[in-house]
């Protein structure tokens, strides 16, 4: 039983793991992060950072029970491949009554172990952050914090190999399913399966050859440098998911591959779509959204107003996003499945997503994970 896996990011790596401990014979099939994002023109990854905040409670239990499933296995994961990708930060969300009231279900559903704050405690534990009245917040000193997107695309790697899994890195052009299997064309020849799980993030649609199902919105980070001393100064900082217009959220400070230390904050203003690859290609390419970059800036400052910044830069991102707000994870035919659509919260859970997709293929040949 030979199963190929298209996509070698978040939720691919980790369904590639998944089938290797299992004992299939598994390939995971994407390319790598390109070397200069500005020219380059193939398909491009969401993961190609170095903080996404990790969490267990969440506005849907859904992603507290897949959160709470990944953050478990991390450490299985650490050990697997030897690269650290995971830092217990801490974590917060805060909000008036009507935001925090959903989190709130999930939490006592699902036991969430987290320090609930008035105003005044928030005032005493995080005295860098202003929140506006009435705000509320549920902090998660263990099992939170932020991980490095990049590293743990790189830990799920090495450890799928560990297992047996091979790595072709190569970009997928289309699939051809017929009674004998699966063909997957790629840019370095075709590769034949006896089935396949397409875990392709935005490029899901593409891969498959279907009409459109996700909506791929364009994404701007800021990114704001931080000296040595004033990271110290927030040594306390939590990963913070807070109420307002833009769904933001906020990394403490940490170290970006070029030595630099940057407080990180996303959260777009609207939704922009980007309709097919070329979109998508372009929108990375350019970097960002200068008039997002500065209204972001606008919004750290009025959070944080003690926060000393050297520089302000950006960077771009898409999410992608199912029609009910839930990741799409199910079979497309005997031999095709699909496990894609995170949705914006696709990061912290990706190693369960990824088993679950895994699922598809075990179940069809009578093993279980």
């Amino acid at each position: 039983m030979r199963v190929g896996v298209v996509g070698r990011g978040l939720w691919g790596s980790a369904a590639a793991r998944h089938l290797a401990k299992a004992g299939v014979d598994v390939t995971l099939i994407g390319p790598g992060e390109p070397a200069d994002r500005n020219t380059h023109r193939g398909v491009f990854g969401s993961h190609y950072d170095e903080g996404r905040i990790t969490r267990k409670n969440a506005l849907k239990p859904f992603w507290v029970e897949v959160s709470m499933a990944s953050i478990a296995r991390y450490a299985e994961i650490e050990a697997e491949s030897g690269i650290r990708f995971y830092t217990e930060a801490g974590a917060m969300m805060a909000g008036g009554a009507g935001f925090m009231a959903p989190m709130d279900e999930g939490r006592r559903l699902f036991d969430v172990p987290c320090e609930m704050l008035d105003a005044e405690g928030l005032a005493r534990k995080f005295p860098f952050f202003r929140f506006a009245d009435g705000v509320t917040g549920a902090y998660e000193a263990t099992g939170a914090g932020h991980v490095s997107p990049r590293r743990l695309v790189a830990a799920q790697n090495a450890a799928a190999k560990k297992h047996g899994a091979k790595v072709l890195e190569a970009t997928v052009t289309g699939l051809d399913e017929s009674k004998g299997g699966v063909e997957v064309a790629t840019d370095e020849g075709a590769h034949r399966f006896d089935r396949v799980l397409v875990a392709a993030g935005g490029w899901t649609d593409t891969v498959l050859g279907r009409e459109k199902r996700l909506d791929v919105y364009a994404r701007t980070v800021a990114l704001f440098e931080v000296s040595e001393a004033e990271a110290q100064r927030l040594a306390t900082m939590p990963s913070l998911v807070y109420e307002a217009p833009e769904d933001p959220y906020l990394l403490p400070p940490i170290r970006y591959p070029d030595g630099k230390l940057y407080v990180k904050l996303g959260g777009d203003p609207e939704d922009v779509p980007l309709d097919g690859p070329e979109a998508i290609g372009e929108w990375f390419r350019g970097g960002g959204n200068a008039e997002v970059r500065d209204h972001l800036e606008h919004m750290i400052r009025d959070l944080m107003p003690t926060l000393e910044i050297r520089s302000v830069s950006m960077s771009s991102c898409v999410t992608s996003w199912t029609h009910d707000r839930l990741p799409e994870v199910g079979h497309l035919s005997d031999r095709v499945a699909v496990c894609t659509g995170g949705n914006g919260a696709g990061a912290k859970c990706s190693d369960e997503m990824g088993r679950r997709g895994a699922a598809l293929i075990l179940e069809k040949i009578g093993v279980t994970v």
